[in-house]
């Protein structure tokens, strides 16, 4: 019998590895024809071709790169959405910003975003987790009809049963509370955190990337947007999850730099539209919400609330950067934990130095992804040789994610420099077009780079020959981490 399963064995074995090979050729065609990059596909051609065995299963994995189930739920909810979209259509003209120009940039980032630019919105900059927080549950806690509330990572911590008491507490009183969270992002959240809030009477749900059966394995795309709304009135955009490692209090990190974003205004109608479309996924229905949108006053700063994601008929993240890049004439800061830009964004960057654009970039001295961490090092001889500046932020780690553009273009969101969010997750940016609020930011840039040390191509140049090949290998892998 033993010498029969040996035979046996000794049979399937060049089967089983036929059958890799030619899911190997299969899948790198497949690869070759439907990869959102050159990079992306030539890293999985080459791996699947080569070690199959490994690759293959992979590629079924993570080398997905538009979220098909998403698109088509978004398709057959079109009609409700639609109608929303259709009723910010309306207001147009009575939202749209005085002095934008209808053909320049900014209309650029309309279109992207599918919204309009909104008049008399106040907004305003939140530094770090204590003062983020405090707003938010000062917020919840005047909130009469309803809170949504969306994170990509939630900790069972200090800070995470706050908002677990907080939310409960107003779900208790009547008050609609909406919960949606990344389930890749919150896989060590205890289900007795979820069950406890689900029995106060909140609605928690996990955005569920997987869910259907062509989705199964799909762990690729991840909902990354940090988003909370109170009453249709206030929203919070911005960089910051609910942990006490957010809150500047870990060990690992030491004090943590972040940003976030306050709104009030018609701007908020339009963040509550992309919290909605993710609810339609994971919840198959829209809930009956303000959708009334605030008249802007006489003063009041125009925003945008520009939505990404791999469901995009574009690469909407990657051509609003693009975006930006070309618009600037004076300045150009980004300010991003992780950096590693497609080709693109990278010539578009070297471009704007050579149009006489300061451009500075903003990283963090302490990595929490190693492999995003090292690929940004090979950046830097390629970009400096233009001028373009790179800094590391010193105290703590950096995780805001801001762009200052000039003196009159803000950003503040969830995206990241990296393939990842340009191409893979679900994010949402904030766009301020106001000189006071540039003020603001420009005020809080300088301040954070009075902590930085420059960082130049000798940092990589000069690091020994093993160090040089992880960059190497990193920056090659980047398309697909």
């Amino acid at each position: 019998m033993e010498q029969g399963f040996r035979i046996t064995l000794e049979h399937s074995f060049p089967v089983l590895l036929a059958v890799f090979y030619v899911a190997g050729v299969a899948s790198a065609l497949k690869a070759l024809f439907s990869a959102r990059s050159s990079q992306g596909a030539i890293a999985w051609v080459m791996s699947m071709i080569t070690f199959p065995y490994v690759a293959v299963p992979l590629y079924w994995i993570f080398g997905r790169d538009r979220f098909v189930g998403y698109v088509t739920a978004r398709r057959e909810g079109s009609p409700e959405i639609e109608a929303l979209r259709a009723r910010f259509e309306r207001h147009r003209a009575d939202l749209r910003p005085f002095g934008v120009d209808a053909s320049g940039p900014l209309r650029v980032l309309e279109q992207l975003a599918g919204m309009p630019f909104t008049a008399g919105n106040n907004a305003g900059l939140l530094r770090n987790g204590p003062a983020t927080f405090a707003a938010i549950f000062g917020e919840i806690a005047r909130a009469t009809d309803y809170v949504l509330v969306q994170f990509f990572i939630i900790q069972d911590d200090a800070i995470g049963r706050e908002l677990l008491q907080r939310l409960s507490a107003k779900a208790r009183q009547g008050v609609r509370v909406m919960l949606l969270y990344d389930e890749i992002g919150c896989h060590a959240l205890p289900e007795a955190y979820l069950r406890e809030l689900r029995e106060s009477g909140v609605d928690a749900r996990a955005f569920n990337t997987t869910k259907g059966w062509r989705n199964r394995l799909q762990i690729n795309f991840r909902n990354h947007r940090k988003i909370v709304v109170v009453d249709g009135d206030v929203s919070f955009v911005g960089g910051l999850n609910v942990g006490e490692d957010y809150m500047g209090h870990g060990s690992r990190f030491g004090p943590w730099r972040d940003t976030h974003l306050r709104c009030e205004g018609p701007a908020v109608s339009m963040v509550q539209l992309s919290f909605v479309e993710d609810w339609y996924w994971a919840e198959g229905g829209l809930p009956e919400l303000n959708w009334e949108p605030a008249k802007p006053g006489e003063a009041g700063m125009n925003v945008l609330a520009l939505p990404s994601s791999p469901a995009d008929r574009l690469e909407t993240y990657t051509l609003a950067l693009v975006q930006l890049v070309e618009a600037a004439r004076e300045r150009l800061w980004i300010v991003s934990p992780y950096f590693v830009p497609d080709k693109e964004v990278t010539c578009a960057l070297q471009l704007a130095v050579l149009r006489g654009v300061d451009v500075r970039v903003m990283l963090p001295i302490r990595p929490d992804h190693r492999m995003v961490y090292l690929a940004s090092f090979s950046y830097f001889p390629e970009l400096e040789k233009t001028g373009v500046k790179f800094y590391r932020y010193k105290p703590g780690f950096l995780h805001q994610k801001v762009v200052l553009v000039d003196r009159h273009l803000s950003c503040v969101g969830t995206a990241n420099c990296d393939n990842r969010s340009l191409r893979l997750n679900f994010e949402i940016t904030m766009v301020v077009a106001d000189a006071q609020f540039a003020r603001h930011m420009e005020s809080m840039l300088v301040e954070d780079l009075a902590h930085c040390v420059r960082a130049t191509a000798k940092d990589y140049e000069d690091r020994w020959i093993g160090f040089k090949a992880a960059v190497r290998l990193a920056r090659l892998l980047s398309p697909i981490l």
